[in-house]
Order: C-alpha cells, then structure tokens, then sequence
C-alpha cells in the first residue's frame, strides 16, 4: 500500500469520527431538551374570554329588582314558592337580589329557605303545619300546609327517626327524609329523653354565639385539645329541656309538661324584645374519633339534669307550660279551643304558653298566647301550629316528645 493510500484513509477515518461526535453531541442536546420540556408551534395564542355568566345576569338592577319582587309577593304558599328559591339559583346577582327582598319567617310569615325552619315564626298569626307518622319505619314528617291533600304536594320541612335505645330513646332530625346520620350535612340535632321518657333534652346543631363558647370552656375540660372540634361542640348544645310531671296516684287529668327554652329569653315575649334569629346554617364538622363519647357521656340520662347543660344560653330562659283544660261534663273529657284545627281526643293534644313570673313585665294578652298547639286529626296526621318566638325546629322536637310512650304521666 503506497504512503498516499494510507494518508487518504487515516483523513476519512478523521472525517467520519468528527462526524459520528458532532452527531452525538447534536443526539445528546435533543434527548436532554426532550426531557425537560415538550415542542409546541411558534405561534401567538389568542387571549382567553372572561367566563360569561348569561344574558339574564346582565339585566338592568332596577328590572331585576321589580321582577323579582313581584315573583315574591305572588306565590305565597308551596310548591309554588318554590319559584322564588329557583330566582336565587340562577346567578350571584339573582342571589343577592333575592335574599334582600325575601324577609324572615318573623316578618312576612313565610317560608323560603332552609334557614327558616331555624327562625321564630310571626307575631300576629301562627304558621300551620301538620305531621305525618310511619308506625312501620318510626318516622315522622314535618309538612308545611293546613292539611294533607292528595292532589297538592305538600312541602317537607324537617323529618325525625325514632331511635330506641336500652336506657332511652333518641329522635334524630334531619332536613331530607332518607339520611339521619350525624355526619351528615342534612343533621340539625336530637332529641333524648331519659329512662321513663319524662325528660327529655333538645339538642341543636347550632348554637348561638354566648352557648357555643360556654360548651367549648366546658368541653375542653374532659377531652384533649387535639380531639374537641367545633362540629362536635356545637352537637353537645343543648337547647332546651321538656319535663313532664309524673302522676304517681293516677289522678284524673291530661299530661303536664314545662319546656324551658335555653336558646330564647324571656325577654322574648316582653315588649322590644327579640328572639334568635339565625341568617345562616353553618356546616359542622365531625370528629369521628368522639363519636362515641358524643353518644355516650353528653347525651346521657344523667346528663339530662347537669346544671351546666340546663344553665347553657341566656341567663332566664323562656318557659313554657300546658294550658290548662276545662272538664266537659256532657263529653266527660278535657276539653281545649283549637279553633278547629284538632277533631280527634287524644293524650298527645296539648297547648303551650308562656310561664311568665309576676316579676316580668309581660301584659296579659302575651301570656294567654298561644305560642304552640298540637293535636290529632286522624289516624298517623297530626297538625303542629306555632309562633313567635319559637322555630319550626323547636316546634317539631316539642311535639316529637309527645309521641314517646309515657306511663308514669299519664
């Protein structure tokens, strides 16, 4: 092989190494530009459109205002009502709209949102309701209306789910009819009542600002830091208790019941005063870790007489009492003026007004209000009417007391 042969080989040898590492080089820049971040067009992307709410959010506020309002004055009872929840559905300014026009159950006497089976009801009338009882499933419906008709349908309020336990017996109420869990968004609260059934204790999932820091001092002091959560905190509230008076010699007469109403003051009743009323319905939280204790230790029979659970709320709770009957000689029975609203005798039928102390300031005609009445219509329906300054809710768990068996009364 010539010295020429062999200088032009060792020059393409060179060349093809250069090559193969300027190849590699190249290779190796991609894959690591590959790794770190992906290829897209050189091109200018238009700028993105805000979110559009609809042609209705932007009709005019005056419009929107007057619409509004007249869809509030119009359907007055349910399910046509339900049009003016349907109003605050639609958008945000529907929404504020709405909730400034609709006023509390106080104010106008109707129902519209959740919340207000929370509020006390009006001053001048009462707002009529009825119950239905399921014997089979232990359940009882709260309805709005005067009385059940088939060919109307009638609005759910709240629903209850008695719960019979060795040593009491629990109601469970809840906004929907088919969840009465405690974990749940839909749990309002309870009522418990002691071994007899002559005591028993409502408990509210919301309580008011003053309640909920005294339970949260108390609380704190039988459980760690690190277990005692706002949502079962407020669970322990107790909102009120109902006592009936035991009837050891079976004398002749209906049952007596007091109702003690730590979430509402006396001052309620008087002239300028005001009841609770509640804007909102916070979701609890709840703390499966006190699960047990919360059913156990808090809601306990012992606990039904704790003086700190019965001082809970405002210094000089509402009381309420039966009010008293007069014995019908013909009829040979008890004998209460519904005005029509109860047709069949019954140990249940009651009425309830204030038990006002001659130091109260509190006119007559207040005190022979009628704050709450219920009674029987026929088989399973019972009709529930309240006012101010009671609640759907406090209404309900009253009655819901009346349907526990109660031998020693009665």
């Amino acid at each position: 092989m010539s010295w020429k042969i062999m200088v032009r080989e060792l020059k393409e040898m060179r060349d093809g190494m250069s090559n193969m590492s300027k190849r590699g080089a190249e290779y190796k820049q991609w894959h690591s530009r590959k790794a770190k971040s992906h290829i897209a067009p050189d091109v200018t992307l238009p700028p993105v459109d805000p979110i559009q709410q609809g042609q209705w959010a932007n009709l005019p506020p005056e419009l929107l205002l007057d619409i509004i309002r007249r869809v509030e004055e119009s359907e007055t009872t349910w399910p046509a009502r339900a049009v003016v929840v349907s109003c605050a559905s639609v958008c945000k300014s529907w929404r504020a709209i709405t909730k400034e026009i609709v006023k509390t159950p106080e104010q106008c006497g109707r129902l519209t949102f959740p919340v207000s089976v929370k509020q006390p009801g009006p001053r001048d009338a009462s707002i009529q309701c009825f119950i239905r009882r399921n014997r089979e499933t232990s359940t009882y419906y709260l309805y709005f209306g005067l009385v059940p008709t088939e060919n109307e349908r009638a609005k759910l309020l709240l629903a209850a789910k008695r719960i019979r336990k060795p040593t009491a017996t629990e109601f469970v109420i809840s906004f929907i009819a088919d969840d009465f869990s405690r974990a749940s968004s839909t749990y309002l609260g309870k009522l418990r009542s002691n071994f007899l059934g002559t005591k028993f204790a409502i408990r509210d999932s919301q309580p008011s600002e003053k309640a909920s820091i005294e339970v949260n001092n108390h609380s704190s002091s039988k459980f760690p830091s690190k277990q005692a959560s706002p949502g079962v905190a407020a669970r322990k509230y107790n909102a009120g208790t109902i006592n009936y008076e035991l009837n050891v010699l079976r004398t002749r007469g209906p049952r007596r019941m007091h109702c003690i109403l730590n979430s509402i003051p006396m001052s309620a009743i008087q002239e300028g005063g005001n009841a609770p009323t509640p804007t909102t319905l916070p979701q609890f939280s709840f703390s499966p870790a006190l699960k047990g204790k919360d059913s156990n230790t808090e809601l306990s029979s012992a606990n039904l007489l704790d003086p700190l659970a019965s001082s809970q709320g405002s210094a000089d709770p509402l009381v309420l009492k039966n009010k008293a009957p007069r014995w019908h000689e013909q009829l040979q029975c008890w004998c209460l003026n519904f005005k029509g609203r109860v047709t069949v005798a019954s140990v249940k039928n009651f009425q309830l007004c204030a038990a006002v102390d001659p130091s109260h300031d509190v006119p007559a005609a207040e005190q022979e209000k009628v704050i709450l009445q219920f009674g029987k219509i026929g088989k399973d329906i019972f009709t529930m009417d309240y006012r101010y300054p009671l609640s759907a809710f406090q209404a309900f768990a009253i009655c819901l007391s009346s349907f526990d068996t109660k031998p020693a009364c009665e």
